[in-house]
């Protein structure tokens, strides 16, 4: 179904848009204010970089956004924290305009702050050393304002205070929970982000405690303590101790108000960060274009972060990265690559483009090698590049062909013939076309599937009757708009046969660290395999793996085995992918439908660095993906509607 957001209708892509937690971004000016006005023009220089930091990840978020910043070295009694937060229909801009605003009705009042950037930091708020920005999808239905990051725990002492905002899911909240009931807190939500926070802020006020304990033993006096606990405050160890008993995949980042910061990621590398360090700025990403674009570095210049370890950006603008958890195999997620990163990254794109090359062989063999009689398209927007993939391997197949059918017919070969040979060549053309926004005041069920029916528009003569119709997407999950949209248009342009790829192989398990995947049961894969067990009256295995489920419910996960692969066992891809193509070939519909998904093993051969493929094979990368899988069958066989975790 469509979902409606005020007026407007927000139709979801051919596979149904799937929500990706948030995308995060953390700034240090390793200069004085004065440098980057001198320089640069502004004192806002590093709002104004945030700013497109954040616009150049929004494709990791467009349902929230969140800014905050911490003022260096200023007096007691000065703010030196700022927050902004928005979940507005372009949280963003909404921010931004709220910061622009308030700049500017200061500076109208204040004429004298125009020229002078000390009184600008002092009296206008934004204006900091250290900034953070966050952007998210709203999930599972929460997307009020207290639930858009940063999230912000304060004190009066300033090293207490804690900044934190993250690309994250923890798979063990209830844990982690329990945790902080168990050191006396009182937490005031199980949410991951609040159940973080305060496990960092539990050990980063015990370091501070300490250090002032001892700092007083040292002689000094309460007031000359503050400096020095800034100065000796060993972040890395706050986070060894917080984030020993994490389970989940993260990139999280969080700023202390005195000056420090860190961003740590996972051990297993499930979620992305990257980081850029020169002597104006320290820069950490979700998303490595990002910072090549907004701060002009080359791509050899922006470095990942490695799993386990943390960037930790202290206070005097030294910067270092820590090993904090041991790391594990790196299980970096592939469906980032296909799906949600910048296709402007270099290596996703040239990804992207063998995961279509790698496909084209199944394609070939659907289409019975009638390259001449097929139209190669894609779904905008995200398979343009896996497209071009897959047409330059059709190329180099004919070229193949045709230089066979020169060689054969040698000396004697005729200009017509000659032409006729070089003639061929793979019939491109953009087929689908999206119309990203439909306007509508109507709410109700059948008047919303006519409008999803009308979310992509077709090019009329571009395919001749009986031709094969080729379209790829990046990936088919639950299929719904590729049932009561797209088969249906291009079913108007009359091809014989319409076959459509997913550069993604088939999506069969539920995701548990941060993308918006959580029941089994909106899979089409799973659905073509329950129908597959039906055909076969082979349902009392369903019954079967429920009750193996159901003996782990109260297992430790380390000892939790992913019973849910059974499921799939006795089938094929082969065989899930044509019982997918029957459940999504609408009634009346006069084309064949084919549904063709990429190998594992081509994911893992154009994606080899990032090999975290538990969507499709249900190796998940951490003890707490199997207890929350076996949970999402338990929650299928017995129709609850809710989260396995």
């Amino acid at each position: 179904m469509p979902q409606f957001f005020g007026a407007f209708l927000i139709p979801k892509t051919m596979s149904d848009a799937i929500k990706h937690e948030c995308g995060i971004s953390v700034i240090r000016l390793l200069k004085p204010l004065e440098y980057y006005k001198e320089k640069y023009g502004t004192a806002f220089y590093g709002v104004n970089k945030m700013y497109l930091m954040m616009e150049k990840q929004h494709n990791r978020g467009q349902d929230g956004a969140g800014f905050a910043s911490i003022k260096l070295d200023v007096e007691a009694g000065e703010r030196y924290m700022s927050r902004v937060r928005s979940c507005q229909q372009q949280p963003i801009q909404d921010i931004f305009a709220q910061i622009n605003d308030r700049i500017n009705s200061e500076l109208k009042e204040h004429p004298e702050y125009e020229d002078d950037v000390a009184l600008q930091k002092k009296h206008i708020p934004y204006i900091g050393e250290l900034l953070l920005g966050h952007v998210r999808y709203g999930t599972f239905g929460k997307n009020s304002i207290e639930s858009v990051h940063p999230f912000l725990r304060q004190n009066n002492w300033m090293h207490r205070n804690l900044i934190v905002a993250g690309n994250f899911n923890m798979t063990n909240v209830h844990e982690l929970f329990d945790n902080l009931i168990q050191l006396g807190q009182h937490p005031k939500e199980m949410a991951d982000t609040v159940t973080v926070m305060e496990k960092i802020g539990h050990f980063l006020d015990d370091a501070v405690a300490k250090l002032y304990k001892q700092i007083k033993k040292e002689g000094y006096t309460k007031q000359e303590a503050s400096p020095l606990i800034a100065e000796r405050l060993k972040v890395y160890k706050i986070l060894r101790r917080a984030a020993k008993n994490f389970d989940g995949g993260y990139a999280m980042a969080g700023l202390l108000g005195h000056g420090d910061a860190f961003v740590l990621r996972d051990p297993s590398g499930i979620r992305p960060a990257y980081y850029y360090r020169d002597d104006e700025v320290v820069v950490v990403a979700s998303e490595r274009p990002a910072i090549q674009t907004v701060f002009n570095v080359p791509y050899d210049e922006v470095k990942e972060l490695d799993p386990g370890a943390a960037i930790i950006i202290k206070k005097n603008g030294t910067s270092d990265i820590k090993q904090i958890l041991e790391p594990k195999e790196r299980k970096a997620c592939s469906f980032e690559r296909i799906y949600f990163s910048r296709g402007s990254d270099k290596e996703i794109y040239q990804e992207r483009k063998a995961l279509g090359k790698l496909v084209f062989p199944q394609i070939l063999e659907a289409i019975n090698e009638d390259i001449k009689n097929t139209v190669f398209s894609y779904i905008p927007n995200t398979a343009e590049t896996s497209f071009y993939g897959m047409v330059k391997e059709a190329q180099n197949y004919l070229n193949k062909k045709k230089e066979e059918q020169i060689l054969a017919l040698g000396t004697g070969i005729t200009g017509e013939q000659l032409h006729e040979i070089l003639d061929v060549r793979p019939r491109i053309e953009k087929v689908a076309i999206k119309d990203a926004k439909l306007r509508t005041f109507i709410t109700q069920d059948s008047s919303r599937d006519d409008l999803v029916a009308h979310v992509y528009d077709i090019s009329y003569g571009s395919v001749k009757k009986g031709d094969n119709l080729v379209i790829i997407d990046d990936s088919i999950v639950r299929g719904t708009t590729l049932k009561k949209s797209i088969l249906r248009i291009l079913d108007r342009l009359s091809p014989k046969k319409i076959i459509v790829v997913s550069s993604a192989p088939q999506i069969r398990y539920p995701d548990c660290y941060g993308i918006d995947m959580a029941k089994l049961e909106d899979f089409i894969a799973f659905k073509a395999a329950l129908a597959l067990h039906e055909d076969n009256n082979s349902m009392h295995f369903v019954e079967d793996i429920y009750k193996k489920c159901l003996t782990q419910v109260n297992s430790h996960d380390n000892d939790v085995i992913n019973y849910v692969k059974e499921f799939y066992a006795p089938f094929t891809a082969k065989q899930i992918s044509k019982k997918t193509g029957e459940l999504l070939s609408p009634e009346g519909i006069n084309a064949e439908v084919s549904i063709i998904y990429q190998t594992i093993e081509n994911l893992h051969e154009a994606c080899p660095k990032n090999l975290g493929d538990w969507y499709f094979t249900g190796n998940y990368p951490t003890p707490g993906g199997n207890r929350v899988v076996n949970k999402a069958f338990i929650n299928f066989y017995e129709g609850n509607n809710e989260r396995a975790y």
